[in-house]
């Protein structure tokens, strides 16, 4: 009978570096926090220029967005209105996408020692099983 990666043995090893590996990247993603900075209001681009900044909100992406609907409905061939309604939700989409944040809660060198060591230690050992 052959065993993981088609040789003889290793499936030991890749129940085990499979297992460390799940809870070292859980333990990861568990100890980090999300937040969004995105409302109506906030501005989801920005840039400076002619001694100012500018921005653009979520808001203002939504009208360019309701005229290309309501083009879309006047004239489903209207090729502006697609432009115009597909533009606007991708730059919604990305906006939302870019305004996310991530941040590493506070934790103790050992506890990110363990961790780091489970997932990379994890991923070692299921590669090498499957050689």
């Amino acid at each position: 009978m052959r065993g993981a990666g088609g040789n003889s043995g290793g499936t030991g090893q890749f129940f085990l570096g499979l297992t460390m590996m799940c809870a070292g990247f859980y333990l990861l993603l568990k100890a980090i926090d999300v937040s969004s900075g995105f409302s109506m209001g906030a501005p989801l681009f920005g840039w400076s220029g002619h001694g100012g900044g500018y921005g653009v909100s979520g808001g203002m992406i939504l009208v360019p967005f309701v005229f290309g609907v309501g083009m879309v409905f006047y004239n489903a061939k209207n090729y502006l209105g697609w432009l115009l309604a597909v533009g606007a939700l991708a730059a919604l989409f990305f906006g939302v996408i870019s305004s996310v944040h991530f941040n590493l809660r506070s934790m103790s060198a050992f506890d990110l020692i363990v961790i780091l060591v489970l997932a990379v230690g994890g991923l070692g050992l299921f590669l090498r099983s499957l050689r």
